[in-house]
């Protein structure tokens, strides 16, 4: 079906939270859409600027991700994630992707401030819907500082001074944990979704238990984005069947497998997140 737009997926969702799910191969792509059509639920496509540099630009892959997206029986979208460069965002656009996230978390506030609302104006005169982020999310180099937290008021603020569609919090959650352990600060979210009139995102999800999961929803949080769980499902079959068959090298015959086991993790979070 036509691409769907977010916050319509939002509402579809609702009162559940919104998966969204990295892609980084063909085969992430492909076990998403599955995935959303097994389940009933619906999706986002996320492709982030550390991806659409392993692939030396987003084009092509965001090209076949709008195509899987659209082909789909399940109501999905296509998003680029994390992207620091202007140009990245124009090329994203460019190809049909119609929600973005400019990540301005590194600057100082009042340059998050003016980069963003130049982002956004230019999002919204092409229709694209902006998602931004404030208080630093660990786990992403040197760029974010884990235990630092978003302020309600600062984010208030924030959001009127850039006319984001949806910010990114930091509450609590780590990118690329391998453990499912991080602990979020349920009060912090309940205030953020008081304070501000977009949905809230939370990343680093895949460090979330699964009851972590639903109590953040409970507590106002929106959209759910899950990337190092998918890559570890795909390593884990793929590693299954070398083990059993190490001379194996027909590439479809081991990334057929990881896409089933992004396909099976990516069913168990839609349905968590659906409650």
């Amino acid at each position: 079906m036509p691409l769907i737009a977010v916050p319509k997926l939002v509402a579809a969702a609702a009162p559940g939270g919104l998966g969204a799910f990295n892609v980084v191969t063909l085969e992430h792509a492909e076990a998403i859409a599955a995935a959303a059509e097994a389940a009933g639920q619906p999706a986002i496509l996320q492709i982030s600027e550390n991806t659409a540099r392993y692939h030396g630009g987003v084009k092509p892959l965001a090209r076949a991700c709008l195509t899987i997206a659209e082909e789909s029986s399940a109501e999905l979208t296509v998003h680029l994630d994390h992207a620091t460069e202007v140009e990245l965002i124009r090329d994203a656009v460019d190809a049909g992707v119609m929600s973005v996230m400019y990540d301005g978390a590194a600057l100082d506030y009042a340059e998050n401030i003016a980069r963003t609302a130049d982002i956004a104006r230019w999002c919204h005169e092409r229709g694209v819907y902006v998602e931004a982020e404030l208080g630093e999310v660990g786990g992403k180099g040197g760029a974010h500082v884990p235990g630092v937290r978003t302020d309600p008021a600062e984010a208030a603020e924030f959001v009127a001074a850039t006319g984001v569609d949806a910010l990114a919090v930091a509450v609590g959650s780590t990118h690329a944990m391998h453990t499912r352990d991080a602990v979020l600060d349920d009060e912090l979210i309940a205030r953020l979704a008081a304070a501000l009139p977009v949905p809230l995102v939370l990343h680093g999800s895949s460090g979330v238990p699964d009851e972590g999961l639903r109590s953040a929803i409970r507590h106002g949080m929106v959209k759910i984005n899950f990337g190092t769980r998918l890559n570890i499902a795909l390593t884990e079959a793929v590693a299954g069947v070398l083990a059993q068959a190490p001379g194996v090298s027909d590439p479809r015959l081991y990334l057929g497998p990881g896409r089933a086991g992004i396909q099976r993790d990516v069913e168990v979070a839609l349905r968590v997140l659906a409650g």
